[in-house]
């Protein structure tokens, strides 16, 4: 994959401001105190590793360890431990690729679901919990805008893995 020079375009001060906000947003829910938090509110023993993989199967149809990979954006090598360990403990088992009887795709158990839906009623009660004086509106906007804005990323970061293809010469006329 090549990295494309970004355009030589400024941010706008909303923009930037956007960039400033979602790096705090980031920072804060990453921690590692924040997560073992969150595990022990859930009951889930997971390192994030873990957890950003069970959230990833629980989002899709299975998917291949290769596909994981790509869609968290780490090496194969990491999705192959972090499965290996997910199944040791029963949250994920290895199915059939019904498109190659030879490959298998990663899914979710039913101990995995549970434990997906315990990390994200923990974390759906603590944003509750923080977010409780904005009116359902506001709650509602700030998700749709998420949704969009995730989406757009993930179009931008399509396009940014294709290789630019030159234009055609402008017609006269």
């Amino acid at each position: 994959m090549s990295t494309q020079p970004l355009p030589d375009i400024p941010a706008s001060p909303e923009v930037t401001e956007i960039e400033r906000a979602l790096t705090r947003i980031t920072y804060l829910s990453t921690r590692a105190r924040q997560h073992e938090r969150l595990m022990a509110l859930a009951e889930v023993p997971l390192d994030r590793a873990a957890v950003a993989l069970l959230r990833q199967v629980a989002d899709s149809e299975p998917l291949r360890p290769g596909e994981l990979a790509n869609r968290l954006g780490v090496e194969a090598s990491h999705v192959t431990r972090t499965v290996q360990q997910l199944q040791k403990s029963g949250y994920v088992t290895r199915v059939p690729d019904p498109d190659d009887r030879r490959a298998q795709r990663i899914q979710l158990t039913d101990t995995g679901r549970q434990a997906i839906a315990r990390i994200r009623d923990a974390g759906a009660r603590g944003m509750q919990l923080a977010l409780g004086h904005w009116s359902p509106e506001e709650l509602r906007r700030l998700a749709t805008l998420f949704h969009r804005m995730v989406d757009d990323f993930l179009s931008y970061s399509v396009d940014e893995d294709t290789e630019p293809v030159a234009a055609a010469p402008a017609e006269t006329a």
